[in-house]
């Protein structure tokens, strides 16, 4: 007697913690990420509305760059191990290049662009006080 694939992958799902732990860091993972994307749509229509397109476009470009740093946040801490406790300091150079880049380029503002980069963490808050 064959066995369904798929409830033989539920059994094995509930008997393996890990997977089931892990299957949550990536659900945690899709919802920052969603939570970010709705609140950089949000706020850049809000400043967009209450400044001008130039601001908010400075707020848009730190806001992805944010979503970015996000993902590769996330990326690092799933390849965390026994053997590999340390976090990778790469993602850093993303941030450190664009506020560079801001600060050389006339038509770019450091301080739109930092306030949109620190979206992700409001992202985190949502998401904390909606889990609570």
């Amino acid at each position: 007697m064959s066995e369904n694939p798929s409830t033989t992958e539920k059994l094995n799902f509930k008997t393996n913690p890990s997977d089931r732990h892990l299957s949550e860091y990536y659900q945690l993972q899709q919802d920052l990420v969603s939570i970010s994307l709705i609140l950089i749509g949000m706020v850049f229509v809000y400043v967009w509305l209450i400044y001008s397109l130039n601001v908010a476009l400075n707020y848009l470009i730190g806001a992805c760059t944010g979503v970015v740093y996000l993902r590769m946040l996330g990326k690092d801490v799933a390849r965390l191990s026994p053997e590999r406790m340390k976090l990778s300091k790469a993602r850093f150079a993303l941030f450190i290049g664009l506020i560079i880049l801001a600060a050389r380029w006339d038509q770019l503002q450091i301080m739109p662009i930092f306030l949109g980069f620190l979206t992700y963490k409001a992202a985190v808050v949502v998401y904390m006080l909606r889990s609570i």
